[in-house]
């Protein structure tokens, strides 16, 4: 019997099956993805979740302690803490996820027309790059929002969106290029040119497809950075604005001033913001050890 029917022998059908394998190779990633899918869980069924208004003030019950009725405590206006972290994990998710997504696929489509081009094309891109990779992403995500403001849609702030989106667009272009730089001189990237098909085709339906496994990778990574973005922008006041539950922003304004006092309104929403990139960063991890033919067995 061959080493191939004896691995399949072995192994069932499904076991086959490419989530399956994930989950029983990586069990970290599987964990971190757990994690996640209950945050997902939580942010788009949180009107049916969170015990309480997120954005009700009842001064009454300002500043309580953990309890039964309030699990996490209660914030200088009253809020309960649980509510308005659940409701948070729906404003964390959809900035990261939307700011990632734009900035690693915009990146990923510069990286590629970059390394297929070559010559001055390139070289004039990756000056580009280099020149915003001159700046830290915090400073050119303050930069970029500063610049463009808020644009509310829908109770999401569209340009916020876009300024955490821009700064990762050259980190995912200089990776993805690397990596494009092989595929360019493969057979048949040579065989589309002679086909006739155009440059455009060329990068987005043959290069941009087989770069899939170091595009997911970077987005699980830049999701986790665009959350933690998101949450230093809002804490410093130029993210989400009240009344909007956000992680950032509950560790902002009045939240140092009862530190002392009431050091929950800031140790569960830095919980949480933890817990979010944690799991990001270590499904990204476990991605990339799964996809990586160095690592297979």
């Amino acid at each position: 019997m061959t080493d191939t029917a004896v691995r399949t022998a072995k192994h069932p059908s499904w076991s086959r099956n490419p989530f399956v394998d994930f989950c029983i190779k990586q069990p970290a990633g599987l964990a971190a993805l757990l994690v996640l899918l209950l945050m997902l869980f939580a942010g788009i069924f949180a009107e049916y979740i969170a015990p309480y208004d997120p954005v009700r003030n009842n001064l009454a019950k300002m500043l309580q302690p953990p309890s039964w009725a309030h699990l996490f405590g209660t914030d200088p206006f009253g809020r309960d803490i649980f509510s308005r972290i659940i409701y948070g994990a729906r404003t964390a998710l959809i900035i990261g996820l939307s700011s990632a997504f734009l900035g690693c696929t915009f990146g990923a489509i510069i990286g590629a027309g970059s390394a297929y081009f070559g010559g001055k094309i390139d070289n004039a891109i990756q000056r580009g790059i280099d020149l915003m990779l001159s700046f830290p992403l915090i400073v050119l995500a303050l930069v970029v929002v500063a610049v463009l403001g808020r644009n509310l849609v829908f109770g999401i702030d569209i340009n916020l969106i876009i300024a955490i989106a821009i700064p990762i667009v050259p980190q995912v272009a200089r990776v993805i290029r690397s990596s494009a730089l092989v595929i360019r001189n493969l057979p048949y990237i040579d065989a589309a040119r002679i086909a006739g098909y155009s440059n455009t085709r060329i990068v987005l339906r043959h290069m941009i497809p087989n770069l899939m496994a170091p595009f997911l990778i970077m987005l699980t990574a830049y999701i986790a950075q665009a959350i933690l973005l998101e949450a230093v922008l809002s804490f410093l006041g130029l993210g989400v604005a009240e009344p909007v539950p956000a992680w950032g922003l509950m560790l902002s304004g009045s939240a140092s001033d009862f530190f002392e006092e009431a050091p929950w309104i800031v140790i569960f929403p830095g919980l949480a913001i933890s817990l979010a990139v944690f799991a990001f960063n270590l499904l990204g991890d476990a991605l990339r050890d799964w996809l990586d033919p160095k690592f297979k067995t």
